[in-house]
């Protein structure tokens, strides 16, 4: 299969009400989506409907569209993360041994077909919606659309990804510490999480019930605005359902971590992106740094607190019959609300209220926040490998929101190298979701991002950039060192200008030293992309006292190039008023 177009709900409602096509064009147009993707990951589902089945519903949506009905998602193909419940589907919540076959719908999968929409299937998850990177499903496990080494992000795994890769319109997804963001940003989308209460939970699997919250991931705002249009609202069957509220936000004050409380996790891309990102902000608003830790610690009490008891509880029958059916790292976060108390749960509750009391009094100093969704992302052998920790880093800037009753919506704001999304979180108080969206649409018209990069669909080879800035240049003694490894041009750049440039003494080939110094000037350097393996075997062969770190090139961005240790200047010339090796050489004649 070749990338398909992205799906846009508006269009594809606005086209089955007018009569330019019908609902069933659309069901045998996705179907086909689905079967030629199924061939590069067919464990972003977990059930799906049957051809049959997607064409019984599109006539069904079509007789409605011809009697007179004008329907807000006619024919509209949508996906549901499988822990909500939809009738004629099982729900697993990822856990086999757990599935159940629903009476009913979920309160917001009842308004969704109501309004025309035609479930396509249920989609893969973390087990019990209990993780951030979604590796944690005996169905397998879904990978970045963009890139199938990484990470697709979590619980809402499947969901992202089938909006991603074109197979639907939008998703259902689910976000109790950001599930429903952080796949989002992975995979540059739009990650709506609605305020508590806004979207009946009716029909969901608890994963903490008190702060669940069903979200959408789709292509762009205006989608989001139209599911929010179709499934917001009062239910009276939802304990935790209130009345729905919409309240203004302005743009005039915008919160961002303080500088040094920002944690990349020595992801420079996504640092520099984030950066960009404020600059950006600062276009249409007042930039105000607030202090980031009464906000980690109320995040810290959702997985390292009593809130942990609150997921045992939604587990507690399968934990106590079965607890070998429940994935082993999921097992391991939930198992410790067992030994917590009834004192410990109130001394949480007591300290989690003035926490509470501090976020908000913040909204007495900002109108919103943008922090960036994720500091990093991991590929999935990384997470496999240490899945509890990369796991935790994955939910710095998320996992407080829901348990502080705000309001987030996840938008991109860039692409790393790997093609993976970088994403930023727009953040508000309670009701503001709507507010939100308009703030996205201002933030995404300054933003400048590059489109979405193609699908990944046979899996990319891993590769890094390595800047070089002497005997490796073209035409120069060590370039064959790149050429052996089949090393591709990427082009011609200048570092940024805070390095010194200096020729080692007696060095054969004669090579240079790069410096990183705050009284510096640009440096011409050539940039080549090479394998992973090759950069490995390049590296080993890189002679002291150079070695390989991090250049920043003049846009901002980072790659890895050479630089120096301290002896490398014993008795080196400087060089930097040249302004690159090349101009050194030519010098000497």
């Amino acid at each position: 299969m070749t990338s398909p177009d992205r799906l846009s709900a508006a269009s594809i409602a606005a086209a089955v009400n007018s009569g330019a096509t019908t609902a069933v064009t659309v069901a045998e147009d996705t179907f086909a989506r689905v079967e030629a993707y199924n061939a590069v990951q067919p464990q972003i589902w977990i059930s799906r409907a049957t051809r049959s089945e997607l064409l019984d519903a599109a006539e069904a949506v079509d007789a409605r569209v011809a009697a007179g009905e004008d329907l807000p998602l006619a024919g509209v193909p949508f996906a549901v993360k499988d822990n909500i419940d939809v009738a004629g589907f099982e729900t697993t919540a990822a856990c086999p041994a757990f599935a159940y076959e629903p009476e009913d719908d979920a309160g917001v999968i009842e308004r969704l077909l109501a309004a025309g929409a035609i479930c396509i299937g249920k989609t893969n998850l973390d087990q019990f919606a209990t993780g951030l990177n979604g590796s944690r499903s005996p169905y397998g496990i879904p990978r970045n659309a963009s890139n199938l080494n990484y990470v697709s992000g979590g619980s809402s795994s499947g969901s992202s990804v089938s909006v991603a890769a074109g197979l639907v319109a939008f998703a259902l997804g689910t976000d109790t510490a950001g599930s429903g963001r952080v796949p989002a940003a992975f995979n540059h989308l739009i990650g709506m999480k609605p305020t508590k209460g806004r979207w009946s939970t009716r029909g969901l699997v608890p994963a903490c019930r008190t702060i669940d919250c069903i979200t959408v991931f789709t292509d762009d705002t205006a989608d989001a605005r139209l599911v929010d249009a179709v499934i917001a609202g009062y239910d009276v069957a939802d304990p935790y359902s209130k009345p729905l509220a919409d309240q203004p936000l302005a743009m005039k004050r915008i919160g961002v971590p303080r500088s040094e409380q920002r944690v990349f996790f020595g992801d420079v891309e996504s640092e520099y992106l984030y950066d960009r990102a404020i600059a950006k902000l600062a276009t249409l608003g007042e930039i105000v740094e607030i202090d980031l830790a009464p906000l980690l610690e109320a995040a810290q009490l959702l997985y390292g607190g009593s809130w942990v008891a609150e997921r045992t509880a939604a587990m507690a029958d399968i934990l106590a019959t079965n607890p070998l059916a429940v994935d082993p790292t999921v097992r391991a976060v939930v198992e410790p609300g067992k030994d917590m108390s009834a004192v410990d749960l109130f001394n949480g509750i007591y300290r989690m209220a003035d926490l509470k009391r501090h976020a908000d009094l913040l909204w007495q100093d900002i109108d919103m926040m943008a922090f960036p969704t994720t500091g990093t992302t991991y590929r999935v052998a990384e997470m496999l490998a240490a899945p509890v920790a990369l796991n935790s880093n994955l939910g710095l800037y998320t996992n407080f929101v829901n348990l502080l009753d705000m309001a987030a919506l996840a938008v991109p704001a860039g692409i790393r190298a790997n093609a993976t999304g970088f994403g930023i979180t727009l953040i508000g108080p309670a009701d503001t979701d709507r507010a939100l969206l308009d703030a996205a649409d201002a933030y995404l018209a300054v933003a400048d991002l590059p489109a979405p990069p193609p699908l990944d669909l046979e899996g990319k080879m891993q590769t890094v950039k390595l800047a070089v800035v002497g005997a490796h240049l073209k035409d120069m003694p060590l370039h064959w060192q790149l050429t052996s490894r089949d090393a591709e041009f990427v082009g011609a750049f200048e570092t940024a200008p805070n390095y010194r440039l200096y020729a080692i003494a007696d060095s054969v080939p004669p090579k240079p030293a790069l410096v990183h110094s705050d009284e510096g000037a640009p440096i011409k350097v050539e940039v080549y992309e090479l394998g992973v393996a090759e950069f490995g075997s390049f590296t080993v062969d890189v002679p002291a006292p150079l070695a390989i770190g991090n250049v920043t090139l003049a846009d901002g961005t980072s790659v890895k190039g050479f630089v120096s240790e301290p002896r490398a200047l014993n008795g080196a010339e400087d060089i930097t008023h040249l302004g690159g090796w090349r101009a050194f050489i030519a010098s000497k004649g």
